[in-house]
């Protein structure tokens, strides 16, 4: 859910990974910048990432940004077993 000058909207995420080994769900919250009109939110976002998970702890945060030059700062919590070093190509979608 982004939250937008005192609107939640709902989008979509599709991911693919390069570079990691395991298998984990994530959920995360964090920061939006360089956001002036939420058409920019959608695109693609390159990600590079590095961290490492067991169990329910996790170490790392994401930092994403599309081609529009909107950068997200993700605080993640993962669940499962990964170790991952590399980048990811995340596709964010509106609802």
């Amino acid at each position: 859910m982004l939250r937008f000058r005192g609107q939640d909207v709902p989008f979509g995420i599709i991911a693919l990974g390069v570079g990691g080994i395991g298998a984990s769900t994530v959920e995360a919250e964090g920061d939006v910048f360089n956001l002036e009109d939420r058409a920019r939110f959608p695109g693609t976002y390159a990600q590079v990432r590095v961290g490492a998970v067991a169990g329910s702890a996790s170490v790392g945060e994401m930092w994403l940004q599309n081609e529009a030059g909107v950068i997200l700062r993700l605080r993640a919590r993962r669940a499962g077993l990964m170790l991952a070093i590399g980048a990811d190509a995340v596709r964010i979608t509106m609802r």
